[in-house]
């Protein structure tokens, strides 16, 4: 037999597409041939797999050998093809016997001496094997546990060729995922540590509630770091599809924790203010890789000294906070991440961070407008909650644990506040108010009463409170209301709500 045919899996993004690996053995001089859109690494592979082969003490075939991979019009990336590749030579070349592997999925890089190796972005790849209809899959040892956890799809696994071999020449075990093991509980920072800040405490609920942007504005101390390392814990867990999405996203950038189990919790990305537009938005040569707004879909990205940013790294993120999703095209194709997370800015209010009345502050008026001017008016007309915060007093300093709520008390009212509006917005598709598109909220049957607006239409007639900005008061609104257990916002909520909109919440 001089023809054989493997399957495996590839990734454009986090989308997986089923690949066939192609293997045709010819007369002629001996040379690897390898079609189908091919980047460097997998151009590689013909190397790293002959050498395994041989070092596995298999035959290597003398002959014209032709890899194609289909579809042929999919650009391939990476070296997880290694494993089914050097399948399929042995089985064209008459080594191997491939009915074992008919309608099995075969995933693996090799190294030099035979072994296989973990690869990138295995529980997306098994995901899309799933969706096609396979059902047995086979996998790195060390990827096992993570593929394990796609429903309804039998995985094993091999540590070397060697191994995979044996199974299908002699029907020898391959190994079984370990037996998943609950995750220990990880203990976090707690809003009970969190000394005063009502109108802080306040802001952060309402948009965990909500799933609203939050900028945080104040000197040096007033607890604005402590305030958005603390948001993750009043959001609840992530459900299975969630979790999916987000352990998929880390599969892809390699940042999956040891022990392949789904991600849970909702991730927080803090990168440094020196961090490049490719690192916050994804990039990279060939496919760009998720950056740090796909890393936190789900979660929370908190941006620290946000106007030391440079302003083309904030401003690149005006669309993805707009639509929940992140296009990137590059040299090697393009690709879509989603990007649907909480986005958390703080401030201080100049340079020097001294507060305004202190006679040592170096910063003139226009240091303070230029500084925070960093932060574009389209950008913040993206955040939803805008709170100053005044510097802590000795007394709340001061104060007992008991005089503070913790994140448990608290994350409790968000998740009522969540399902509430989960079940009220089920036939949109949507399941928090931030993510209510703003005709729904104009029409009936979820359109306030003129009274309810009044204040807001007011704003927005005279110029000082955007078209999106009336939406985004609108939805917090409902979320307030959520937060108070009633079935619509009342005037009160929405004066909440544009307060702490435009920041001169008290």
């Amino acid at each position: 037999m001089s023809y054989a045919k493997v399957l495996c899996v590839g990734l454009v993004g986090v989308t997986g597409h089923l690949v066939e690996v192609e293997a045709d053995l010819a007369a002629g001089l001996p040379a690897v041939v390898i079609s189908g859109l091919p980047d460097t690494a997998l151009h590689e592979a013909r190397d790293r797999v002959r050498a395994a082969v041989v070092n596995s003490g298999q035959r290597w075939p003398n002959r014209r050998i032709t890899l194609n991979l289909l579809p042929a019009t999919l650009p391939k990336f990476g070296s997880a093809f290694d494993l089914a590749i050097a399948a399929a030579l042995l089985g064209g070349s008459g080594e191997l016997p491939l009915l074992p592997l008919e309608g099995v999925v075969v995933l693996g890089e090799l190294g030099l001496d035979g072994t296989v190796r973990p690869v990138r972005g295995v529980l997306p790849m098994v995901a899309a094997a799933a969706q096609a209809g396979v059902a047995r899959v086979i996998v790195p040892v060390g990827n096992a546990a993570e593929a394990a956890v796609i429903p309804g799809v039998r995985v094993r696994a091999v540590d070397t060729l060697h191994r995979l071999v044996a199974f299908v020449r002699d029907g020898t075990p391959l190994i079984e995922p370990p037996a998943d093991i609950p995750a220990p509980a990880v203990g976090g920072p707690d809003l009970a540590d969190v000394a005063g800040q009502q109108l802080g405490r306040r802001a952060l609920e309402v948009a965990a509630a909500g799933g609203h942007h939050v900028a945080l504005l104040g000197p040096p101390g007033a607890g604005k770091t402590m305030l958005a390392e603390r948001l993750p814990s009043i959001l609840p867990e992530l459900d299975d599809d969630a979790a999916l999405e987000v352990t998929a996203l880390h599969s892809v950038a390699g940042l999956l924790p040891p022990g392949g189990r789904l991600l849970r919790r909702p991730p927080f990305q803090a990168p440094h203010h020196t961090a490049t537009v490719p690192s916050l938005v994804g990039g990279g040569s060939g496919l760009a890789r998720p950056g740090a707004v796909s890393l936190a879909h789900r979660g929370v990205l908190f941006l620290d000294e946000a106007p030391e940013f440079s302003k083309g790294a904030l401003e690149a993120l005006r669309q993805p906070l707009e639509h929940g999703q992140i296009q990137l095209s590059r040299s090697g194709g393009g690709t879509v991440y989603p990007a649907r997370t909480q986005l958390v800015l703080a401030a201080n209010p100049c340079p020097c961070a001294k507060p305004a009345g202190d006679a040592h502050c170096e910063c003139s008026p226009l240091v303070r407008r230029r500084y925070l001017g960093k932060l574009s008016g389209p950008l913040l007309d993206r955040i939803d909650v805008q709170v100053r915060l005044m510097p802590v007093r000795a007394a709340e300093l001061m104060a007992t644990d008991g005089d503070v709520e913790p994140s448990a008390t608290v994350a409790a009212r968000v998740m009522a506040a969540r399902q509430a509006a989960a079940a009220r917005w089920a036939d949109l598709g949507r399941r928090l108010n931030a993510e209510v598109e703003g005709p729904h909220l104009r029409r009936p049957p979820w359109r306030l009463p003129a009274r309810v607006t009044a204040e807001l239409r007011g704003r927005l007639d005279s110029g000082s409170l955007s078209a999106r900005g009336f939406d985004r008061v609108i939805r917090m609104a409902w979320t307030i209301a959520d937060l108070d257990g009633r079935d619509r916002p009342d005037q009160d909520d929405v004066r909440e709500a544009l307060q702490l909109r435009t920041g001169e919440a008290t």
